[in-house]
């Protein structure tokens, strides 16, 4: 007898923070796990947590992606911490959710959503990174280098099971259109579109045989909104080991941050900072941007864990580097590459600036 697939969802939205932007009070966290404790037999287990002042709700069911029983609960959980949030007056109380009543599934309500159906293999090991600062083309550079790579990642060489490459889902989040690139043979092609990740982004990487490896959130609040609401903060799940690459191999690209945008009114480059969850609250300048990455062993679809991952001292290193970065960038001030480039300042004071001095502009002449 075929064994029933086991969904994991990962269903985050920042609901009021506390204080400003850095963090999640515990009275939101108890209320999501109260919420989704009461949803019985719905789920087969839960663990919520958060990275700076966004909730993540990560959940293991048997109703697939894009279930919306799953959806609902998730929307309903949120609404009822937007309400805590609202009673203690926490900054930007439920400003992820961009309804006011649920309409079947939470893609384009706000939320950032990540799922995957897979059959559980006889050892799961899975990583979820939550990040805080920044948007979903974040995890372009981590994921090329996880599983194309072979620098990075020592499997696509010496691992006759991932030695044929991956399958990458690439979207365009300007053009809601998506692509499917296949690597190592289009590692270049693949290139020339993800290195723009403030437009595509990889969705998913699948094995040549079609099994899920991983899946992140591609929601741009800015685009579904019309208007600056916040960075997206996206997630990303990545599954590991037995064909897929070592846990060490996932959390490798982390070890030298990388350049992200974000941070500050989400109008600024700065570093990615591996962190643990104890210290993923963002102060300096509203950051610098933050990661945390929770391993858990799925058993039965129970949730062994977490593992908090980047605890370990070994991304000490990588903590100095990414706060040397952003003493660099800090001293640009409102100088571009510290500030976005203006064509991703559409959702600031930018276009009104520009609309008072458009009449002042004369022509220079030959």
């Amino acid at each position: 007898m075929e064994r029933s697939k086991i969904t994991l969802s990962v269903i985050k939205a920042d609901v009021g923070g506390w204080v400003g932007h850095s963090g999640v009070h515990a009275a939101l966290i108890e209320r999501a796990r109260q919420s989704l404790a009461d949803a019985g037999e719905i789920l087969v287990d839960f663990h919520v947590t958060s990275c700076g002042d966004d909730m993540q709700l990560i959940m293991t069911h048997r109703q697939g992606v894009d279930s919306e029983t799953i959806h609902r609960l998730a929307w309903d959980t949120f609404v009822a911490c937007t309400a805590v949030a609202k009673k203690m007056k926490l900054y930007g109380a439920g400003q992820d959710l961009l309804s006011d009543a649920f309409s079947g599934n939470v893609k384009g309500m706000g939320p950032g959503v990540a799922e995957m159906e897979f059959e559980e293999r006889p050892s799961e090991p899975v990583i979820i990174f939550m990040a805080d600062k920044t948007e979903p083309g974040a995890w372009n550079f981590p994921l090329f280098k996880i599983f194309a790579d072979p620098f990075n990642t020592a499997g696509l060489v010496i691992d006759p099971k991932m030695h044929a490459g991956f399958l990458f889902e690439v979207h365009d989040l300007y053009e809601n259109k998506k692509i499917l690139f296949s690597l190592p043979e289009e590692y270049y092609d693949i290139l020339v579109l993800i290195g723009a990740a403030g437009r595509y982004t990889i969705k998913s990487v699948y094995t040549k045989t079609g099994e899920i490896a991983s899946v992140s959130t591609t929601q741009r609040l800015n685009l579904m909104a019309g208007r600056y609401v916040g960075k997206d903060d996206p997630v990303l799940i990545v599954r590991a080991q037995s064909g897929l690459p070592a846990v060490g191999e996932i959390l490798e690209p982390f070890a030298h941050p990388h350049i992200v945008s974000g941070w500050m009114r989400g109008s600024h480059n700065g570093p990615l900072m591996p962190v643990s969850q104890a210290q993923s609250t963002p102060t300096r300048f509203d950051g610098p941007p933050r990661v945390v990455a929770f391993g858990f062993q799925l058993c039965d679809g129970r949730l062994i864990g977490p593992q908090d991952l980047f605890r370990d001292p070994a991304f000490d290193r990588a903590r100095s580097e990414a706060l040397e970065l952003a003493d660099f960038f800090r001293r640009l001030g409102p100088f571009e590459p510290h500030r976005l480039p203006l064509d991703e300042m559409e959702y600031t004071t930018m276009p009104e600036v520009m609309k008072r001095l458009k009449d002042r502009f004369e022509d220079i002449g030959d």
